[in-house]
């Protein structure tokens, strides 16, 4: 695995220590809006959406897009820990249009909405804005495990980031995506193609030098947490992970688990 590889700043609301909540949410579909007018222009030093003209072919579908618009529909959330979590659910992908003669490397980085710092309003079960960000952790890329693929394979195979994991430590040396606890992420695929007699070094991964494609969809944004803000978050989680079905307690709570 290469070693894990720091998007345009939104200008800061002016300062009031009487901001109300519905100015709060102003500000939050205004900076979400912003956000969205430049998906190319990434916060801090990420790699900008990659769009080569060589794998202007490609497509990407993402898998379970039923299922991750159910926690959309709630702002999902994804626990982060010191020694790593996995995502649930988990980013799923489907490649077309790849040369069947080739090799495709798939990369996923999860990188800042906005530079923004959140907090939950139970009151409100919304998440609303708390402040400027912190600072970024070190910028990394994640190698799916399976690198390269044919792409005589890709017509017929799902890709899973299942061992991917999410952490808050910033001296992580395993390799897991580091993250800031109540800031909000958006997940990317990045492909790269390599001819077969010209494999990619991945253990020196420069996407800045590569012909690479990125994908990203909406509906995989998340709020990074060290415990669920939102309950009903934690009730779907456990109803569709299949790894938490055992760990309901008699009353109906969830237990400690890996959710």
């Amino acid at each position: 695995m290469p070693p894990p590889t720091k998007m345009r700043k939104i200008a800061d609301p002016p300062s009031s220590p009487s901001c109300s909540d519905s100015d709060s949410e102003s500000l939050i579909k205004q900076e979400n809006d912003e956000a969205a007018a430049a998906p190319n222009a990434p916060i801090g030093n990420w790699p900008a959406l990659g769009t080569s003209p060589k794998l202007a072919s490609i497509q990407c579908k993402l898998e379970g897009k039923e299922l991750w618009a159910k926690f959309y529909d709630l702002s999902t959330e994804m626990i982060i820990t010191k020694s790593g979590r996995r995502m649930f659910p988990t980013v799923k992908i489907r490649l077309e249009g790849c040369d069947p003669d080739s090799l495709y490397y798939v990369f996923l980085d999860v990188v800042p909405v906005d530079d923004r710092r959140y907090r939950y309003v139970y009151n409100k079960s919304a998440w609303l804005t708390a402040g400027k960000a912190e600072p970024s952790p070190d910028t990394r890329i994640y190698l799916h495990p399976d690198s390269p693929f044919p792409g005589r394979q890709l017509a017929s195979q799902v890709i899973s980031f299942e061992k991917a994991k999410l952490t808050n430590s910033d001296v992580d040396r395993v390799g897991h995506l580091v993250l800031n606890s109540m800031h909000k992420y958006q997940p990317r695929v990045h492909v790269v193609c390599r001819e077969r007699n010209h494999p990619l070094q991945s253990s020196r991964v420069d996407l800045s030098r590569e012909d690479y494609k990125s994908f990203q969809f909406t509906e995989t944004q998340f709020m990074a947490v060290t415990a669920y803000q939102n309950q009903l978050i934690t009730k779907l989680k456990i109803e569709k992970n299949p790894f938490a079905k055992g760990f309901r307690d008699p009353s109906g709570r969830s237990t400690e688990m890996e959710l």
